[in-house]
């Protein structure tokens, strides 16, 4: 009976604030440290790499950094996905037609394929079916498709923190456009796989030209959900998230109960 009232005397109300800080960064660690790197880990204001050589639609030998000469819109999928990359590709072809940013003026698209099986015959196939859903700018040199070696792909992936995994012939990745400043350098990431606001990437080009970076609000919602692998799209994980607002709750009432034993403490004595 004494040992509840002779522990929450000890306590203070620092040591608690350590220990819910504590407990709220190990429930968002947690689970990341118990499964494979897999998602996109943010790379804002790093450059990619001046030697990242690619094949184009058309069989030309691109430095991927040397064609950016505007802000790049910079989208990662494999041509044969069964699963987001083409509901991604319809998503980026719809809103690159209603936004009022002129494609291949303003800005310029890229498509790279992260499978090395993938051919520029292939990627030629999947720029004609897309590219004609975008009835204003110049999609011929304004959206190209690229094919890459698996240690080029590899290297783009890692600068841009963009983390897959193959399992058979298919992989398991997420879904985002990446926005490049001109001279290169990573400004904004919009995730998403099935709507993109004109307005959003209106910002992210504008911000682009102009090198500015920004941070993504969606982080919250990376945390609030995970990629299924099997339904092939971003599920809400109600575990990870109820788990945190019952921990939250939990601390939230003991410090509540330490400050009004604290009070009857001082009213007592006085």
């Amino acid at each position: 009976m004494d040992f509840f009232p002779l522990f929450m005397n000890r306590l203070t109300i620092r040591n608690l604030a350590m220990l819910l800080m504590l407990a709220l960064i190990f429930a968002e660690i947690q689970p990341l440290s118990a499964q494979e790197e897999l998602g996109i880990f943010e790379h804002l204001d790093d450059v990619i790499s001046d030697d990242l050589v690619f094949t184009d639609e058309l069989y030309n030998q691109i430095n991927l950094k040397q064609a950016i000469d505007k802000p790049t819109v910079l989208c990662l999928v494999y041509y044969e996905c069964p699963g987001i990359c083409s509901p991604l590709l319809n998503a980026l072809a719809e809103v690159a037609d209603k936004t009022d940013m002129v494609l291949g003026t303003d800005y310029q698209i890229f498509t790279v394929s992260f499978n090395p099986a993938e051919t520029p015959a292939l990627a030629l196939k999947k720029k004609t079916n897309y590219a004609k859903l975008v009835t204003h700018g110049d999609t011929e040199n304004g959206w190209r498709f690229f094919a890459g070696d698996s240690v080029t792909i590899n290297r783009l992936l890692d600068e841009v923190g963009f983390k897959v995994k193959k399992e058979g012939k298919e992989y398991i990745h997420p879904a985002s456009l990446i926005m490049l400043s001109p001279e290169g350098k990573i400004t904004r990431y919009l995730h998403g796989s099935t709507y993109f606001l004109p307005f959003d990437l209106k910002m992210a080009i504008v911000e682009a030209s102009k090198g500015k970076s920004g941070p993504t609000i969606n982080k919250v919602l990376n945390y609030c959900f995970s990629y299924d692998p099997e339904g092939k799209k971003y599920v809400f994980n109600v575990t990870k998230v109820s788990g945190t607002v019952i921990l939250v709750l939990a601390l939230s009432l003991l410090l509540s109960m330490i400050v009004k034993g604290n009070k009857k403490k001082k009213v007592t004595k006085f």
